[in-house]
């Protein structure tokens, strides 16, 4: 499980063009940003990775990774492994006090500090922010958090999930 956030300017890349005509972006000046927790469910029998993905307006505190986690527990049955990093709403008192209350179905494991090649949903980031919606100028936060959603439905109708889970490098057994 991870955060990020969404801007409503542009994550400029490289583009092709034609030759002798530099591309012009028009975004509105602003500093709009959505933000979003995601995370990548293994499947105990290793057949399948999910995807889950919550976007809302502003930054993520412990109230909003509670209500993740919530959710999370409705879709996955059984117990749950939950890789982290040290994010300050994950180690912030309320944020504890839940993961105290979740014991019997949820055991969580630290990331290094500053590590984020370790961390596979990082990777559902860079991908969500790169390809078609690299030099997208979103006209408003629900044009630009629809354009998020509709890539990772391109994650979910692909084998993404799993490329993300292999490059990360702690899923060795998923090489074989």
């Amino acid at each position: 499980m991870d955060e990020s956030g969404f801007s409503e300017r542009p994550s400029v890349r490289r583009t092709w063009w034609p030759k002798g005509v530099t591309p012009v972006l028009k975004t509105p000046f602003n500093w709009k940003r959505v933000s979003a927790i995601g995370a990548l469910a293994l499947a105990p029998d290793r057949r399948r990775v999910r995807t889950f993905l919550s976007l809302q307006p502003g930054p993520i505190r412990a109230e909003q990774v509670i209500v993740f986690l919530r959710s999370l527990r409705r879709h996955l049955p059984g117990k749950g492994l939950l890789v982290w990093d040290r994010l300050g709403a994950h180690r912030s008192w309320l944020t504890k006090i839940h993961l105290a209350d979740q014991k019997r179905w949820l055991e969580v494991e630290w990331l290094p500090a500053y590590a984020p090649e370790l961390n596979p949903v990082e990777y559902l980031w860079s991908h969500l922010k790169g390809g078609s919606s690299a030099n997208y100028c979103a006209d408003s936060l629900s044009a630009l958090a629809g354009q998020v959603k509709s890539r990772l439905r391109r994650v979910r109708d692909t084998d993404l999930a799993w490329s993300f889970l292999k490059h990360s490098g702690l899923y060795l057994s998923l090489l074989h």
